[in-house]
């Protein structure tokens, strides 16, 4: 998952919170209640969410926990443990070679 950098997040966020502030002393002041709009849309499209209020909420956590907490929290699944090679890797204390390209004794000939 690609996320924002936390001060961009956080200065979106202090621009929906004046916006919203603004639309509410003002219910019938169109370009408020645009201004507001946008800088909603702005924050889902930021924090990949469809209504302004899951992105704010969402905004939020993310500017008060970590990374790794932030992401844990949204796939809701703990962090798992390597599996595979890389586990492999790490018990034996060594990887093993790959090889790349034809067989050993075999040669490639392309268009033959």
């Amino acid at each position: 998952m690609l996320l924002p950098a936390k001060n961009e997040v956080a200065r979106h966020l202090r621009r929906y919170r004046t916006w919203e502030r603004a639309m509410l002393a003002s219910p019938t002041d169109r370009a408020a209640r645009a201004n507001f709009e946008d800088s909603g849309y702005t924050l889902c499209v930021l924090m990949g969410k469809r209504c302004a209020r899951e992105a704010v909420t969402a905004a939020e956590r993310y500017l008060r926990t970590s990374l790794p907490a932030y992401l844990q929290e949204q796939t809701g699944r703990p962090q798992q443990e390597q599996t595979g090679k890389a586990a492999r890797k790490e018990q034996t204390g060594k990887a093993r070679s790959v090889r790349r390209g034809p067989p050993s004794g075999r040669r490639f000939t392309a268009g033959r």
